[in-house]
C-alpha cells in the first residue's frame, strides 16, 4: 500500500472513530419533475446529505437540546403533497405525540426532529425515499410522492 493510500485509510478510520461520518455528496433524491417546483417555491431551503430539505420558518431555542432517539415529541403539523393537497394534520389543540428514532415515523421526520429545537417551525420537504417510497400510502399519498410538512416541535422529553 502506498503512503498516500495508508494516510487516507488512517484518516478515514480516525474520523469514524470520532463519530464523524465520511464525506458524502448531497445526492438529489427528489423526482426530476419535483426539483424545479421545490427550488422555485423554497429557493433558500437547506439540504441535508440524505436529500431532506427544510426551511426554518421560526427559530427555536438554539442553545437548547434537540430530541434524541427514544424521546417523546409533541408536534403540530400539516402534511401535504407538492400540489397543496392536504393529507394529514394535527393542530395545537391536540398535537401528535410520538417517539423519535424507533421506526414509528417516516425517515424524513426522524431526521428532521433530531435537528429541531423546541418551539421551532419548519417547512420540511421530504423526497419519496425518506417518506412513503414507491408504495405511497393509498389512497391519500400516491406512489413516489414528494411530501411537504409545515411542522412545529412543541415539546419533547423522556417517555
Amino acid at each position: 500500500m502506498n503512503a498516500t493510500l495508508r494516510r487516507f485509510a488512517f484518516l478515514s478510520l480516525a474520523l469514524l472513530g470520532l463519530g464523524i461520518p465520511p464525506l458524502q455528496a448531497q445526492r438529489e433524491k427528489l423526482p426530476p419533475d419535483d426539483v424545479e417546483i421545490v427550488e422555485k417555491r423554497w429557493p433558500n431551503a437547506k439540504r441535508t446529505y440524505t436529500g431532506l430539505r427544510y426551511v426554518v420558518v421560526t427559530p427555536g431555542k438554539q442553545d437548547g437540546p434537540s430530541p434524541v432517539p427514544g424521546n417523546m415529541v409533541s408536534v403540530v403539523y400539516k402534511g401535504s403533497l407538492l400540489n397543496g393537497t392536504v393529507f394529514d394534520q394535527a393542530d395545537a389543540a391536540k398535537p401528535m405525540r410520538i417517539c423519535v428514532g424507533r421506526g414509528d415515523l417516516i425517515e424524513g421526520w426522524d431526521e428532521a426532529l433530531q435537528r429541531m429545537h423546541q418551539g421551532e417551525r419548519w417547512i420540511l420537504i421530504v423526497p419519496p425515499e425518506l417518506g412513503y417510497g414507491t408504495r405511497g400510502r393509498p389512497p391519500s399519498i400516491p406512489r413516489s410522492s414528494t411530501l411537504v410538512f409545515e411542522m412545529e416541535l412543541v415539546d419533547f422529553g423522556n417517555g
